[in-house]
């Protein structure tokens, strides 16, 4: 796709989130669009020392790997040039000083047809941070999540917010990785015994 083909808004930043921020994104925005970017696949594959899990027992966070056959469903954010200092500090701390992530910019696609793709600011852990953790299993990353806590809240609790956003907002994805580990953690917890807790963080 040619540059100009991509919408740009002025004085304004879009954020893309695919893990807690599609929930709660806890910055000031004006708008926000359910919708996806190309290249990158969702993978439990980070480690949360903090906020979902601690020294100890760190949680299974999402990240994102590149894969040019995959896409990630997620949520983009606009936020307008006078709240853009204070998110982006915000966002510095929750995500690249506690979280380990770093910044790149990517194509987002919006799910609405009447809206042309947009650049969009996303936070992407990589395998050279210490707390990356990687590939494992889907029963292995269950297993981690079922037991790990932070913060802000149970390891359990972020998976199925995760896999309730994907049902209610794209109903139409299979996210294969996201619901094989929900699977695998329901049969730890059958269903009825685990709900998403109404305090929702990170």
């Amino acid at each position: 796709m040619k540059p100009q083909d991509t919408v740009n808004e002025k004085n304004s930043l879009w954020i893309f989130g695919y893990g807690s921020l599609v929930w709660k994104p806890d910055f000031a925005y004006k708008k926000r669009k359910v919708g996806y970017i190309k290249g990158y696949k969702r993978r439990f594959w980070h480690g949360d020392d903090f906020h979902r899990g601690d020294k100890e027992k760190p949680g299974r966070v999402v990240t994102l790997v590149e894969d040019q056959e995959a896409s990630t469903w997620g949520v983009a954010y606009e936020v307008p040039e006078s709240h853009m200092e204070e998110s982006l500090q915000y966002l510095n701390i929750r995500e690249v000083m506690l979280g380990g992530y770093t910044t790149k910019m990517v194509e987002f696609v919006p799910k609405e047809k009447n809206h042309g793709p947009l650049l969009a600011l996303v936070y992407i852990a990589t395998s050279d941070n210490p707390i990356y953790l990687g590939p494992a299993s889907d029963v292995e990353i269950a297993a981690q999540i079922s037991i790990s806590s932070g913060k802000t809240g149970n390891n359990i609790e972020y998976l199925l917010r995760l896999a309730e956003f994907m049902r209610l907002c794209c109903p139409e994805v299979e996210d294969e990785h996201l619901f094989s580990i929900e699977a695998a953690l329901l049969k730890i917890f059958p269903r009825g015994g685990i709900t998403p807790s109404a305090e929702t963080s990170l």
